[in-house]
Formats: structure tokens, C-alpha cells, sequence
């Protein structure tokens, strides 16, 4: 693996393997502590993070290698400085480059004119670091190729990255959304035989797994009133959980909306599993930091 900026671009071994690695890792938090020693990590930020920042800073520091982070307003990518330029002269300093930004082409650019890796943090196409996390906590209650996942909500980043994996590693996946909201054809059509599309709430019955995602990511704050309206049926509460199968287990990247996409109820439920999944963003960078660096 050269770069990591989609699940639809990895191969399904290099996915098993990082989710394997991270998982791994979670056992034993010491594990690679000094494998990238005297690495330099650029963490780029064009959008506010919470878990993405922190987990990549952590998985850096605790593995030797020296992170640097910087925002837009110092780097000022593609407004002050070509993202070309941005890309070589950022080269000749970093082992690797990380970056959340708005634009999936700005990661495809910078990969194109960078020689060191390049990790895709978040992008409006796909959220792959999240994936390898989601993938390891599912994982952790039922193998991948055997596991259905219901994911209720917009078609967006986070779904795009989570379909592919999840597919890709042999489970099924239902996407459940109200029409006009459904994921990229061209992730629909990735996902063959084991990915199925649906505007009925109701296809989350039976499913080990119930992942749902804010209405409104950020970008579309404008949009919220009407995606509010759109999405009114698409809330995870308990009754839409309870279709699920009596042991499924709740999924949220967050931050959460709580009371928007998702209940109060559901989200501490028994079951839950968000802050398991939040902590898995951690040993998930880490993997990914091997696979490119070690």
C-alpha cells in the first residue's frame, strides 16, 4: 500500500490485515512503541476534529515518530499556496502526510506531487481511517464475512467507506436512506451481491449491526432544516433498534446529534459500542501507520 486514501481503492488483504494489526495492537497497547522512531508525521486540518486529531497525534507520539500539525490558516492550501507546491515542499520534510480536508481532489493532487505516503483523515468522498476502525469493532462481535450491517441515514463519507469495507471483506450491508440521499453509484456498484439499497426503515430487521451518522456533516449546516424534515423517519431509536437481531450492537462515528439521527436511548443502550469504536480510531491509525511506515 503506497497511499490510504479510499476503502474502494485498497485491496481486501491489505484491509484484513490492517484491521487484524489494529486489533492486535488493542491487546497490547506497547506493541510497535518504538517502530517508527525519528519518523516526521504532517497532521493537516482543514476541517475541526476531535477523535481524528488526537488519535493521530497519540498513535504518532507512541510509536516514536514526531507529529506536526497544522491548519489552513497557516498553510492556506490552494488559496495562498498552490496545492502542488504545497505538496513538494511538504515532501522534503515529512515521511508522511495526513490530511482532512473538504475536497477529495486536493488528496489526489497532493498524492500525485508527493513522494512520501499520503493518509486520507477525511474527505467528502470517503472516511477510511474511520472504517478500519468501524471494521475492527465489528469485528470484535462477529466475524466480517459473516456479519450484516444496517446503516440508516445519508449516503455520505462515512457510509461510502464503510459499504466498501464491509463488502469488500464478505459481509453484507444495507443501506437504508430516504430517497435523494443515497450513496455514490459508483460505490453501489462496488459493493455487488452484498450491498443492498433501501428507502424502508424497516430493512435494518435482523442486522448484527446499526450504524447511523449526522444528518448534516459539516459544510451543510445550511441544509440542516431540510435534511431535518427528509430524515425524520430515519431516527435510530429504541423501536427501530429493537428490529435489529437481539444482540446487535449500535454504531456512531461520532460527535453525535443526540435526539437528531440517534436517541438518547439507543445510544446507551447495553449494546452500544460507540466508545469502543472511538477508541478503536487510535489502534486503527496505528495499523495504518505500520502498513505505510513500518
Amino acid at each position: 500500500m503506497i497511499d490510504f486514501i479510499g476503502i474502494l481503492d485498497t485491496r481486501a488483504d491489505t484491509l484484513a490485515r490492517l484491521v487484524d494489526s489494529a486489533s492486535r495492537i488493542k491487546q497490547d497497547r506497547g506493541l510497535h512503541r518504538s517502530a517508527l522512531t525519528g519518523m516526521r508525521i504532517g497532521l493537516f486540518f482543514e476541517k475541526p476534529s476531535t477523535r481524528t486529531r488526537v488519535s493521530s497525534e497519540i498513535a504518532s507520539v507512541e510509536m516514536g515518530a514526531y507529529p506536526v500539525v497544522l491548519g489552513q490558516h497557516e498553510v492556506g492550501l490552494g488559496t495562498r499556496e498552490a496545492v502542488r507546491d504545497v505538496a513538494r515542499v511538504l515532501d522534503r520534510y515529512l515521511d508522511l502526510l495526513a490530511l482532512r480536508v473538504f475536497n477529495h481532489s486536493v488528496l489526489v493532487e497532493i498524492a500525485r506531487y508527493a513522494e512520501a505516503p499520503v493518509v486520507n483523515l477525511l474527505s467528502d468522498v470517503e472516511h477510511p481511517c474511520q472504517a478500519v476502525a468501524d471494521l475492527q469493532t465489528i469485528a470484535e462481535h462477529r466475524p466480517l464475512d459473516e456479519v450484516v450491517v444496517a446503516y440508516v441515514g445519508d449516503g455520505n463519507n462515512v457510509c461510502h467507506s464503510l459499504m466498501a469495507g464491509v463488502t469488500l471483506l464478505g459481509g453484507d450491508m444495507r443501506v437504508v436512506c430516504p430517497p435523494g440521499f443515497e450513496p455514490s453509484a459508483r460505490f453501489v456498484e462496488s459493493g455487488g451481491d452484498g450491498l443492498t439499497v433501501s428507502s424502508d426503515p424497516r430493512a435494518v430487521e435482523g442486522a448484527d449491526v446499526v450504524y447511523t451518522d449526522v444528518w448534516a456533516s459539516m459544510g451543510q449546516e445550511s441544509e440542516a432544516r431540510a435534511r431535518a424534515e427528509a430524515f425524520a423517519a430515519y431516527r435510530v431509536d429504541g423501536a427501530m433498534f429493537g428490529l435489529a437481531r437481539p444482540d446487535a450492537i449500535f454504531l456512531h462515528c461520532l460527535p453525535a446529534h443526540r435526539g437528531d439521527e440517534v436517541t438518547d436511548e439507543v445510544i446507551e443502550h447495553p449494546g452500544s459500542r460507540v466508545f469502543d469504536q472511538a477508541e478503536n480510531r487510535l489502534h486503527a491509525m496505528k495499523a495504518i501507520l505500520l502498513e505505510l511506515l513500518g
